[in-house]
């Protein structure tokens, strides 16, 4: 079964429910991706879980704890198919046929591929009823990092803009602080909470003295887990090596990986510092191979926080899937920096090319987020 119009309208409302507990774990999660399950018997929810830790239940074994005997029976709705692999932890269809679940109503098919069907066989064979497909694109939307490395053995990349509403970042003599208001800069340390790492060029370290961290104390609102704040790897492009461990990015002891395409052992590191050297690219650091790089060792969602040059850079390269714009009601004058800077186009059939996907007021600003034609394409799977 996998036709939308198969599915009851209660099917829908208990998937819905499955989809909003999913997402109560993107703050933690990763590597793995966000899943949610709703155990249901004579039209009553009797459980319900979500994933919230990588190397922890996942979110049919925190339903099936919550149902205990009750589950022998039950339908379970899960935003992702279970799991068929011994990882971390055990196999969840295993889980859900011991436990005498009758029916398992999957959204979508898991493209890793050590599940990739195997999971709704499993309970297949086992003589239970399974079925997916339902509120499918709502449930991939959960995870699109996830699947993007899945499927193409790349992150999911989201790289986050503020300019005045005559689209520049800085003034003409580099003072850019702050364009955008407090409100607006909370949201960015949402978006930050939820992402693998944030990636960045050595000239943004060097100029801000970034820190490039998660700050509890300026989250719009409370983490919907009692676990504690994850930071997010910290990434940062240096081709030529011009960092040095005294800047207020090494003060905070999370995880920093330097790419380069040389790695200099002259100067003593923190033990939280790795330094990867790639593949070079017209002397530069070949960004594809970061990246490429960076999904093999799990990472699903990658927040850029860079500027003109490197935004630029991937851009051209078409290695960014999302743009997060803050406008703020300014006018800085056509001497102002650019938002990104790439090569000169002559031609309007080479402009990037992007789909507006929401809008709101942030405070006194705009935050608009733009998809790339190939994420709409890939992940929302829009012809």
């Amino acid at each position: 079964m996998s036709s939308q119009s198969a599915f009851t309208e209660h099917d829908k409302l208990y998937m819905a429910r499955a989809i909003e507990l999913a997402k109560k774990g993107r703050f933690t999660t990763t590597p793995n991706p966000n899943v949610g399950c709703v155990l249901v018997k004579d039209n009553q929810i009797i459980g319900e879980g979500f994933h919230q830790l990588a190397g922890q239940g996942h979110a049919e074994v925190n339903a099936l704890a919550v149902a205990g005997e009750k589950a022998k029976g039950a339908t379970a709705y899960v935003t992702l198919e279970p799991c068929s692999h011994y990882g971390r932890t055990p196999p969840c269809a295993e889980g859900l046929k011991a436990a005498g679940i009758k029916k398992v109503i999957a959204a979508m098919v898991d493209t890793n591929p050590q599940v990739a069907g195997k999971g709704l066989k499993i309970l297949s064979d086992a003589g239970i009823e399974v079925a997916h497909g339902l509120l499918e694109q709502e449930a991939r939307a959960l995870n699109f990092g996830f699947f993007k490395r899945m499927e193409q053995g790349l992150p999911y990349v989201t790289c986050k803009l503020a300019a005045s509403i005559d689209g520049k970042t800085a003034l003409k003599n580099g003072k850019s602080k702050w364009i955008t208001g407090p409100a607006a800069r909370k949201d960015v340390q949402l978006y930050r909470a939820q992402s693998c790492a944030i990636l960045t060029g050595a000239d943004t370290v060097l100029v801000d003295n970034a820190k490039l961290n998660v700050r509890a104390s300026e989250l719009p609102y409370s983490l919907p887990t009692n676990l504690p704040l994850r930071q997010p790897v910290r990434v940062i492009i240096d081709s030529q090596n011009r960092l040095t461990p005294d800047l207020a990015l090494f003060k905070i002891a999370h995880p920093v990986i330097i790419f380069t395409t040389k790695v200099d052992n002259s100067m003593q590191w923190p033990h939280f510092v790795k330094h990867i050297a790639v593949r070079e690219q017209q002397g530069k650091v070949d960004l594809t191979d970061v990246l490429q790089t960076l999904a093999k060792h799990q990472f699903n969602n990658i927040w850029l926080e860079a500027g003109a040059t490197l935004a630029g850079k991937m851009t051209e390269l078409d290695l960014i899937d999302e743009y997060v714009f803050y406008i703020a009601p300014k006018l800085m004058g056509y001497d102002a920096k650019s938002l990104v800077n790439f090569p000169e186009l002559t031609s309007m059939q080479d402009t990037i090319d992007l789909s507006f996907n929401e809008c709101v007021r942030i405070g006194d600003d705009l935050r608009i987020n733009a998809l790339k034609k190939h994420a709409l394409k890939s992940f929302n799977k829009e012809e």
